[in-house]
C-alpha cells in the first residue's frame, strides 16, 4: 500500500516510521531538509524536500498512485490545501488533514474533507483520564462522507460506508 505524508514533524515522522514498519510504501514530504533528521537512519521509505501544496511536488511523490494521503504539518491552511489537492486533483481515495482549530475541522469535514483535530482529541483524552464521558459531537476524528467524482461510483473506505 502506498501512503504519502506531508509534514515530517514529530507526528509525521513517527507515523511514517509506523507505516513503513507495517509494510507500507511510504513517501514523506517536507519543506525542510532538517526535518528528515527525525526519521530513523534506516527509514525504508522515501523523503522528498518540497512544498506539499505544490502539484508538481505531489506528482513527483507519486500521489496519484497513493491509497492514503495524510497532511500533518503545523498549518491548518497548508494541511487542508494539500489534502484537497490529493482528494480532488489526484483522487486519492483516503485523505486526512490534521487541523488544530475545532471550528475549522468541522467546517472542512462538512465540505467533504476528513480531518483529525488534535485539540478535540486531547480534550476527549483528558476527559477520559478524569473518568468523564466525551462531549456530544466531540472527538478528534471527523470523517467526511466519501467524495464521489462524477465519473465514478462511491466506494467503501476504512471507517466509512459507501
Amino acid at each position: 500500500m502506498r501512503s504519502v505524508i506531508v509534514g515530517c514533524g514529530r507526528v509525521g515522522a513517527g507515523f511514517a516510521e509506523l507505516l513503513a514498519r507495517a509494510g507500507h510504501e511510504v513517501v514523506i514530504i517536507d519543506i525542510s531538509t532538517e526535518a528528515f533528521s527525525r526519521l530513523e537512519p534506516d527509514f525504508p521509505g522515501t523523503a522528498i524536500r518540497g512544498d506539499g501544496t505544490d502539484e508538481d511536488v505531489l506528482r513527483r511523490a507519486g500521489v496519484a498512485e497513493a491509497e492514503y494521503f495524510f497532511a500533518l504539518t503545523e498549518g491548518d491552511n497548508r494541511n487542508t490545501l494539500a489534502a484537497q489537492l490529493a482528494q480532488e486533483t489526484f483522487r486519492v481515495p483516503n485523505v486526512v488533514a490534521k487541523v488544530n482549530d475545532p471550528v475549522r475541522a468541522e467546517a472542512f469535514t462538512a465540505l467533504g474533507l476528513s480531518t483529525l483535530c488534535r485539540t478535540t482529541r486531547l480534550i476527549d483524552d483528558l476527559g477520559r483520564y478524569m473518568g468523564l464521558a466525551p462531549l456530544p459531537g466531540a472527538g478528534g476524528v471527523h470523517v467526511a462522507v466519501p467524495h464521489v467524482h462524477d465519473d465514478e461510483p462511491a466506494a467503501a473506505t476504512p471507517g466509512r460506508e459507501a
